[in-house]
């Protein structure tokens, strides 16, 4: 430089390299000044109930969304309601009574926003968030888990496969009282023809069976697949009853006694649903009676603080569940029917988007409180 232009230019050109590197140097101050805005200006979450199988979906959903998740594995409660103070949303899985009470804690604790990474909601009081301002909304994983699932149940009680199970542990290869039934003569109805009903009920369409659907809202893609009856005939005319519903106060112990006596003698039923479809009470006296040929039950009714524990070493003293638990034509699984790798990792993304997106845009495609 020097030998090409002289030193006059040399110390023009030196000024001017200056000048670019104090430029550089701003912008790049500039940079770290507003990462360390957005990281503190981040959303942040409290994940209640979170499994081990949660936490690497969290890891790589938070990231993408931008925001802070805080995970634990504590069901939420008034005791650790203290937990979500200075947290803008908060994501639960279906344990846990989220009542008027402890959404008011959260509300008091500067919480805005809820998310269930479940589809069933019945454990939140809607109308109390809604009132205090707290907008929730729910999960919207793919059916087909949860579908698969419900089918093989159907298939488990046809064929005797609990008690045929438990003779081959013992070496017992005998056939007497395992002969099943094919499920092409059968009649099987569907109550609820949501997704989930209705991936059923295309399932079912494979095999051959008659299937009846009934819903209080007529599905068209279901019309394609079933015929939709009223209640009581769904009771009188079929052979399996899988309820695919919501749990609400008119669809809560929909399953009684009352209804049981107008089944089929023999009747199976499946629930992959909600438990407290059905009065346990009534379930019991059903097999008892022998009016219930088997139960496929993947919820039951009192089941909080029993499913997705280790219990073995435990005194627990709800005796109806594990009354029920014990019979040979009773099979009960732990609240699974949703768990694949695909659903926890839908479920987990819904959990955390549904709350970004109701905070950015006021609302969400599974919002409940509207």
């Amino acid at each position: 430089i020097l030998l090409s232009y002289g030193y006059s230019s040399c110390v023009m050109l030196r000024k001017s390299f200056g000048l670019c590197r104090n430029i550089i140097l701003s912008i790049n101050c500039n940079r770290l000044w507003l990462t360390m805005k957005e990281r503190q200006e981040a959303m942040k979450i409290h994940a209640f109930g979170v499994r081990e199988d949660e936490k690497q979906a969290f890891e790589q959903i938070s990231a993408q969304c931008g925001v802070e998740v805080t995970l634990s594995d504590e069901t939420p409660s008034l005791e650790n309601a203290d937990l979500v103070k200075g947290y803008e949303g908060v994501t639960v899985l279906g344990m846990g009574n989220i009542d008027r009470d402890l959404l008011r804690c959260y509300s008091e604790n500067g919480v805005r926003f809820l998310s269930t990474r479940t589809i069933g909601y019945n454990n939140i009081d809607l109308v109390a968030a809604k009132e205090l301002g707290i907008k929730v909304c729910n999960a919207a994983y793919p059916p087909n888990g949860v579908a698969d699932f419900t089918v093989m149940m159907i298939l488990m009680c046809l064929r005797q496969y609990k008690q045929a199970l438990w003779r081959g542990q013992v070496n017992d290869f005998s056939l007497q009282g395992l002969q099943g039934r094919d499920m092409n003569e059968l009649t099987i109805g569907v109550m609820g023809t949501g997704r989930i009903g209705l991936q059923v009920l295309k399932n079912l369409s494979g095999f051959g069976c008659r299937l009846l659907a009934y819903d209080i809202y007529k599905n068209p893609e279901a019309e394609k697949l079933a015929t939709y009856v009223d209640q009581d005939t769904i009771y009188k005319e079929c052979d399996v009853i899988s309820l695919h519903m919501p749990l609400f106060d008119s669809t809560y112990h929909i399953i009684n006694h009352k209804t049981i006596a107008k089944m089929k003698d023999g009747v199976i039923l499946i629930n992959c649903a909600r438990g407290g479809l059905t009065d346990i009470d009534a379930l019991v006296d059903g097999v008892e009676s022998e009016k219930i040929g088997a139960l496929g039950m993947d919820t039951v009714e009192g089941e909080e603080g029993i499913v997705h524990e280790d219990r073995r070493t435990d005194i627990i003293s709800n005796r109806n569940w594990f009354y029920l638990h014990q019979f040979r034509n009773v099979i009960m699984t732990q609240h699974m029917a949703f768990y694949t790798k695909e659903a926890v990792e839908s479920m987990v993304r819904c959990g955390v988007e549904g709350i970004v997106q109701m905070e950015k845009t006021g609302s969400c495609s599974t919002m409940l409180t509207k």
